[in-house]
């Protein structure tokens, strides 16, 4: 997908090999030491000393919990200046997901954003509360943060790239969303469910939605694989130890948001992935059907179209 070359050309930017071969810094604390301490991860950085194999699984989910975890998992923020995830300027925190930018990404569409991640999130219903808190409580825990680029602007200078890379290394940052590019409804959506799976589901439902060849999302995307309903050629020259999370990020939002019948709305047509409804997903790929009637409408919802229409304005 055009995605992960942008992704993938935004990490190789930072480390100059490539997507997926990330060196790492030590985290550190938050302090009167800060700036001294981005010099030495930036030193290491550059130094090629340390890697992120250990610290972070399949190239980008933290490994161990190294976030505050509130008492009320369901916090909110404005928009506020920051210097913690350098070159972004700003942040804006909801629901357990940071969102960052830089200058040119404007107010309304990180408040847009913000918004269809806290729709994605219901309380009431059929939701299990204690288990969307959960899920929620992890995206905590493991720093789940999305930056946010202006269209396809994703140049860093040197410095940056540098500052980029502590980023990076104390946070799980697994891709990005771009704010201005065609098909936005699908650029926002897509991209949350990521950290959602990838972090969330991870941590709190491993046996269904884990990063592993063991879990259930893992074996429903086999039955896609071999229908040939899911083609992952273009995924063969991802890094080993980035492929298997990569692949199961992609399908675990493609099988939600066909169940959401989102992708007859707001698209895409066209991809590696051929089903496009609910009905349809419930008659060729049973597995995956199953999967998400039997725990996503627990955790979370579609967003309404009336409020994704919104991106459009």
């Amino acid at each position: 997908m055009f995605k992960r070359q942008v992704f993938c050309v935004i990490f190789s930017l930072v480390l100059l090999t490539g997507c997926g071969s990330r060196d790492t810094a030590v985290p550190g604390k938050t302090g009167t030491g800060k700036a001294a301490e981005e010099q030495v991860a930036a030193k290491q950085v550059e130094a090629g000393k340390v890697t992120t194999k250990k610290t972070h699984l399949g190239g980008c989910i933290l490994t161990s919990p190294t976030g505050i975890v509130p008492d009320d998992p369901y916090r909110e923020s404005d928009i506020l200046p920051t210097d913690e995830y350098k070159p972004f300027t700003k942040k804006l925190l909801v629901y357990g997901i940071t969102l960052i930018g830089r200058d040119d990404i404007s107010a309304g569409f990180m408040k847009k954003v913000a918004k269809t991640i806290k729709a994605m999130f219901p309380r009431g219903g059929v939701i299990d509360a204690e288990l969307q808190k959960e899920v929620l409580k992890n995206l905590y825990r493991y720093r789940a943060v999305i930056p946010l680029f202006k269209g396809h602007d994703y140049k860093f200078t040197p410095v940056e790239k540098k500052l980029w890379h502590v980023t990076t290394s104390r946070n799980s940052i697994c891709d990005i969303i771009m704010e201005g590019v065609p098909g936005q409804v699908n650029e926002v959506v897509e991209h949350i469910l990521h950290y959602v799976t990838d972090i969330g589901l991870h941590y709190a439902l491993p046996a269904e939605w884990g990063i592993s060849k063991t879990s259930r999302v893992y074996r429903a995307m086999q039955e896609a694989i071999d229908k040939k309903y899911y083609d992952i050629r273009q995924y063969d020259e991802e890094p080993e130890e980035e492929r298997d999370r990569i692949l199961i990020q992609e399908y675990a939002y493609w099988i939600i948001y066909c169940a959401w019948d989102l992708r007859e709305i707001f698209g895409p047509k066209q991809a590696e992935y051929s089903i496009m409804s609910s009905s349809e997903l419930k008659a060729k790929l049973p597995k995956s059907h199953e999967l998400v009637e039997q725990t996503i409408p627990k955790i979370m919802a579609a967003p309404g179209q009336v409020m994704l229409k919104e991106f459009f304005e």
